[in-house]
């Protein structure tokens, strides 16, 4: 590991300052949130910036706020105070209880929901939850703000769709009705996951029946992602669908293009697919 190379930090007072500052210094400037991967990147000289803009600073870009019907989280929060947040809890319980078991305690104190999706690290929770959940990134920028689903701000391995000098400014999240339930369930060896998946299930009956289901699974390929065909056979009555649990994980193994390498064969992730979309179903409608 090499010692970081010297660089500047700017802290704005706005994000219209941000995108400014990011504007003026091109390829040599990246937004500075908590660091956790950022900082290890540019350690490790895989990353060289010369430029930080410090958005931590901005006026309430770590809020976590109540806006009918939606919990918006700020970029700025971190992974710890979204899992202690008080809302989070009540409205949303299922993203404060995988905030918690993120990484180590150091990365969840410091590190951010906004730096986290935009490094796009392929073994991250948070992204595959979100994606299940239908949130919506909120971003900013020189040609005004826009709204993006998550699978759309995440576009591959380490790679983000925002625009030169566009930031990321918070995430949306629609508050679940009393007939979704929806449970994230993970397996890893040491801190980083091998496989994450999140379903969030439509049901008016208690989970009798399930009207409608959204399969999300990380970690398992470069970028979180969603299989329609999948998620269409699971669809029916609790007894159909538990019957349809191993086509479905076959169709997401399938569509998630699985390849050999250091967290297991090909064969033995599909095989955790399997086990994990019975177990997250069974935590959700139980």
């Amino acid at each position: 590991m090499t010692p970081l190379r010297r660089f500047e930090i700017d802290q704005p007072a706005s994000t219209t300052e941000a995108s400014r500052i990011l504007a003026e210094f091109g390829d040599e400037a990246s937004v500075y949130a908590g660091g956790t991967e950022l900082l290890l990147a540019m350690r490790h000289g895989a990353l060289r910036y010369s430029r930080l803009v410090d958005v931590k600073v901005l006026p309430g870009f770590d809020a976590i706020t109540w806006d009918g019907g939606y919990v918006q989280i700020g970029a700025g929060a971190t992974h710890r105070a979204i899992e202690k947040s008080a809302l989070i809890r009540e409205k949303l319980p299922v993203i404060a209880e995988m905030e918690s078991r993120v990484a180590n305690i150091r990365v969840r104190a410091a590190g951010t929901i906004g730096g986290n999706l935009c490094f796009a690290e392929p073994h991250s929770d948070p992204a595959t939850l979100l994606m299940a959940l239908e949130a919506i990134a909120l971003t900013s920028g020189p040609e005004g703000a826009r709204e993006l689903p998550i699978h759309e701000l995440i576009s591959g391995a380490y790679s983000n769709s925002l625009k030169p000098s566009e930031i990321l400014t918070s995430i949306r999240v629609p508050c679940p009705q009393p007939a979704l339930l929806s449970a994230y369930v993970k397996f890893q060896v040491h801190e980083r996951p091998t496989l994450g998946l999140a379903v969030a299930i439509e049901t008016p009956d208690a989970g009798k029946t399930i009207a409608g289901i959204r399969v999300a699974i990380g970690c398992l390929c470069p970028f979180p992602r969603r299989s329609a065909a999948a998620e269409q056979l699971l669809l029916g009555t609790r007894a159909d669908a538990e019957k349809a649990i191993g086509a479905a994980a076959n169709v997401l193994a399938d569509e998630a293009e699985l390849l050999d390498d250091q967290d297991g064969g090909a064969d033995y992730k599909r095989h955790l697919l399997r086990v994990f979309l019975e177990r997250a179903m069974k935590k959700a409608l139980d």
